[in-house]
């Protein structure tokens, strides 16, 4: 049902707040004192916020490798294959201490399960398909994260348009609409550049910068994201490459009629990450795309399960 929302003259809030008009407000299970913005009004239940469960760690094996192909399947979708740069990683469920990445130079469109490359800790690589060749600077960067990060389970980068641009600027998002306060204190702005990333050294630098957030701009380079689920670190690098094209082109509107931006003040952009930017809403809001990409390649999901098409 669609709720009218009416607008109320209050001076706090620059002229106006916002409520909500909900004739269903007086059951027991609605509390009418909500208004729009609040967290618990954003939720969904709880299984679809939450990725399956496997015993058998070789089937959640093989259950991920297929996600991470999708997840590429989504990237090229979205325009964010450049060339050879940019990798998706994703933490091996058998044995922890590597990861499953895409081989060197194999566009996104293309990879398949069998594709995929698994790669220790030391940069070795133990398995994958015909192509077996790796990007180094996928070692160097997210095997730190990965031996850092024991809550991430998947970490993308790639050169993307619009967070190069951002990355130029030498500044982080300002929260301008509700979707950038995904990011609200949950994103970073990693300032030395110091030419490929081929050295764990640098990687280490990146991973201690990016401490517990999901998010980085690596500076003159290009932007990250990381996260629990396959789906989410992919959700999450859409957005923050969206989120990058709006600053531009808003900071370029401000500055074209000499004025200043309108952001969300801290507290309420603090509420709306509640509400938005969790691990389970990352996780939900990946599933979409998943689905196309699925279908577009003869399959379907159910909640992100991948079930075989028949």
């Amino acid at each position: 049902m669609s709720l009218p929302v009416f607008l109320e003259d209050n001076p706090v809030t620059s002229g106006c707040s916002i409520t909500q008009s909900n004739p269903l407000a007086t059951q027991k299970h609605l509390q009418p004192e909500y208004t729009s913005g609040h967290p618990s009004l954003a939720y969904v239940d709880e299984e679809a916020e939450s990725p399956p469960k496997f015993s058998d760690p070789y089937e959640e094996r093989a259950y991920l490798k297929h996600r991470l192909a999708i997840a590429f399947r989504v990237f090229a979708q979205f325009g964010l294959a450049e060339g050879v740069a940019g990798h998706i990683t994703l933490r091996d469920p058998v044995e922890p201490d590597s990861f499953w990445v895409n081989p060197f130079g194999t566009h996104f469109s293309l990879i398949r399960d069998q594709d995929l490359i698994r790669v220790d800790h030391d940069g070795t690589v133990v398995e994958g398909g015909k192509n077996k060749r790796l990007n180094y600077a996928a070692y160097a960067i997210h095997a730190e994260i990965h031996k850092a990060r024991p809550d991430i389970l998947c970490a993308a980068h790639s050169h993307s348009l619009y967070g190069r641009a951002m990355c130029a600027t030498g500044r982080t998002l300002d929260m301008l609409t509700q979707d950038f306060c995904v990011f609200h204190n949950d994103h970073i702005l990693y300032t030395s550049f110091a030419g490929l990333v081929l050295a764990p050294e640098e990687g280490k630098a990146i991973v201690k910068c990016l401490g517990n957030k999901k998010a980085a701009l690596l500076g003159n380079h290009g932007i990250l994201t990381a996260g629990p689920t396959i789906e989410a670190t992919v959700a999450w690098f859409v957005l923050f490459e969206r989120c990058c094209q709006i600053q531009l082109i808003a900071d370029a509107a401000a500055s074209g009629r000499d004025a200043s931006l309108v952001t969300i003040g801290d507290e309420e952009a603090k509420a709306t990450w509640e509400a938005v930017g969790t691990n389970g809403n990352g996780y939900f809001q990946g599933l979409p795309p998943f689905q196309v990409a699925e279908r577009e390649f003869g399959e379907r999901s159910l909640l992100g399960r991948g079930t075989a098409a028949a």
